[in-house]
């Protein structure tokens, strides 16, 4: 007989052993030392500690040693602080369900114990006024549970030597030192990023290898936006908050007590910082750093417009929120998270990273210090004009004012005879935006001769009331170069010019826009076979796909019919876009796609509508298209995430020509 086809033995039925029931535990939480230094540093920011030092022998293989001046623990509760699901975290089912803390299952001292020799020292606050602690700590053996006097101040040691040494299988799989030792500082980081107030430091071989100070002085101005920086800077260094931009952004959803539903805060980096790799991409929720698919799809959602190519953008995002609201019991390692409406948190994170990066960065701290609003759009039947300069109307401007998208800035053309009306319309001297000096007022204008010529040199108006600066020349009919206070911009005009046309169709969009996106029936339904989560989509948020301009219905049991499409994307495959879409609503909101989509086609207009390399620009028309660029959202990069702009500053150009050495 084929062994194979033989029935195993039945096994009787039996209860585990209360060791091998934390053993199983322990391979849940305890995946290498990185997992015990994070589960220990979670209970000393429980227990309140202002200081944590952490010591490594062997990566954290050999000892891993974690001490706090925390609250401590009482003689009289250390014998039970090594038993499965003992914790002082929650007490009831309403505790668990609005988790406050970082720590609360109870686990992750029993599992580690139960793999390695483990010992803890303990002292509370009240040590010295209990006769019965005679006011020392108390040592806890996790071994035999003895528990003996010891030395020590205020605060909690726990001792983790030889890790893995009761299930040496496990520690086969364990990478070198080094690479644990990386994995233990990334995991100290982690805390170390949200806890400004907290200071860490990292001990390996009798080496300090790193240390992070608690930002004292900025949290003593009562600025935590300061102290954030700060922090920032020392773990992430200089360079990442020099390349980020602030982000400050609350939900208009309120909770019962006022506060917004969602705040988000932190900073996200420019699109020019972003790297190869994701390895800086930070998120927090109630102050636990976490890995969840709707804050990473929001936060990337938010550079679609400004990323070139694959490239990962960088950030340390910090969303606040009713803990009630969040499911923090998910997973064993509580690194993953269940949002009650994913959908309200991934639009405010992503409308606090939009918003942020919408500012071009010339606005921020440069000269004239305002921050720009965003640009009028102009009325679609007015005669096409660039900054009030008439010219002739090309193919791709006839085919956008067809659609109802004709804009100002679509072409730039040489004219001769400049008039006070089109200078006007050439600086933005509109109201709101504030904190931009636009030269001559247009009263001043109005005293002039009709048809008196500008001269860019004259009046010589500062350059440093614009940030972007003064046009000097066009080079090889590809860059604009201009002077401000702080050195050298040069300009791709062709690159600048698309963003801003872009930026412009998109608005006109918008505002012509109704409640709803426009839709176009299909003469021959398109039928594709759907997943029950499909079928189930459809059904319960046919209001929003119609919203969309969207009809997808049921077909039969099984099959899905898409009837109508958004009158923009009539020639793109029906049946893929309605799968994604259904994708995105299953998990976030669906009008990312459409949005998408629709500005692919913008793009590719704006893009066709821009000024061409070697086109011989005025002084004037320079100037144009850099105030331009300073009243346009998200100027810094073009339409496929390229830059627009480079700032040479005075130092540069001295190093250059060994200018002072």
């Amino acid at each position: 007989m084929n062994s194979a086809t033989t029935a195993p033995p039945r096994r009787p039925i039996r209860e585990l052993p209360d060791e091998l029931i934390s053993q199983i535990a322990a391979g849940e939480v305890v995946e290498r030392p990185a997992s015990v230094v994070r589960e220990l540093v979670d209970n000393a920011l429980d227990a309140g500690a202002r200081q944590v030092t952490v010591r490594l022998l062997a990566g954290g293989v050999r000892l891993i040693l974690v001490e706090d001046d925390g609250a401590g623990i009482p003689a009289n509760e250390l014998a039970i602080a090594l038993r499965r699901h003992a914790t002082s975290k929650i007490a009831s089912l309403q505790d668990l369900e609005a988790v406050g803390t970082m720590g609360f299952r109870g686990e992750a001292l029993a599992a580690i114990n139960s793999i390695a020799d483990m010992s803890l020292i303990s002292r509370s606050g009240d040590a010295e006024a209990d006769a019965s602690a005679g006011g020392h700590a108390w040592q806890l053996d996790g071994r035999t549970g003895e528990i003996q006097p010891a030395a020590r101040s205020r605060g909690t040691s726990v001792e983790v030597r030889e890790l893995f040494y009761a299930t040496p299988a496990r520690r086969k799989f364990l990478k070198t030192d080094a690479t644990e030792l990386a994995h233990c500082i990334e995991a100290v980081r982690r805390h170390a990023l949200v806890r400004p107030d907290v200071g860490f430091a990292i001990w390996h071989e009798g080496k300090l290898v790193e240390q992070w100070r608690a930002c004292t002085e900025a949290l003593q101005t009562d600025d935590p936006v300061a102290a954030l920086d700060q922090r920032l800077a020392d773990v992430l260094g200089a360079e990442f908050v020099a390349q980020s931009i602030a982000v400050n952004y609350e939900s208009s959803a309120r909770r019962m007590d006022g506060g917004p539903a969602v705040r988000v805060w932190g900073r996200a980096g420019i699109p020019d910082a972003a790297r190869s790799r994701g390895d800086q991409q930070f998120a927090y929720v109630n102050g636990r750093y976490v890995r969840d698919k709707v804050l990473t799809h929001a936060a990337r959602s938010a550079y679609e417009d400004v990323l070139h190519g694959h490239r990962q953008p960088v950030y340390a995002l910090y969303v606040e929120m009713d803990p009630a609201r969040v499911d923090v019991n998910v997973h064993p390692t509580k690194i993953e998270v269940r949002f009650r409406d994913s959908r309200e948190v991934h639009q405010a994170v992503r409308h606090a990273a939009e918003n942020a990066l919408a500012v071009p960065r010339s606005q921020i701290g440069g000269a004239g210090g305002g921050v720009i609003g965003a640009v009028d759009v102009a009325d679609a039947n007015a005669p096409l004009q660039v900054a009030g300069m008439q010219g002739f109307v090309s193919d791709a401007q006839r085919a956008a004012r067809g659609l109802g998208w004709a804009q100002p800035g679509m072409d730039f053309s040489a004219r001769v005879d400049h008039r006070v009306s089109d200078f006007e319309a050439m600086w933005p001297v509109a109201a709101g935006l504030s904190g931009l000096s636009t030269g001559p007022t247009a009263d001043a204008l109005r005293n002039q001769p009709t048809g008196t010529p500008f001269n860019a040199e004259a009046p010589n108006w500062p350059p440093g009331d614009w940030p972007l600066g003064r046009a000097l020349a066009q080079l090889q009919g590809i860059y604009i170069l201009a002077e401000n206070t702080s050195g050298l911009i040069i300009v791709d005009m062709h690159a600048a010019h698309e963003r801003i046309v872009y930026e412009r169709l998109k608005n006109q969009l918008d505002s012509s826009a109704s409640a709803a996106i426009a839709s176009q029936p299909l003469l021959i339904p398109a039928t594709f076979a759907a997943t029950a989560q499909e079928i189930d989509t459809a059904q319960s948020a046919a209001e929003t796909l119609q919203t969309l301009g969207l009809e997808i219905t049921p077909f039969s049991p099984k099959t899905l019919a898409v009837r109508a499409v958004p009158t923009s994307l009539a020639q793109s495959d029906a049946v893929e876009l309605a799968r994604s879409v259904l994708a995105e609503l299953a998990q976030h909101d669906a009008s990312t796609v459409i949005q998408r989509a629709q500005n692919e086609l913008l793009s590719t207009m704006a893009c066709h509508g821009a000024v061409r390399a070697n086109r011989k620009l005025t002084l004037d028309e320079m100037n144009a298209l850099l105030r331009q660029m300073e009243a346009t959202e998200r100027s810094d990069q073009c339409n496929h995430g390229r830059p627009t702009w480079r700032q040479m500053s005075i130092r540069d150009l001295d190093s250059l020509f060994l200018r002072g050495r």
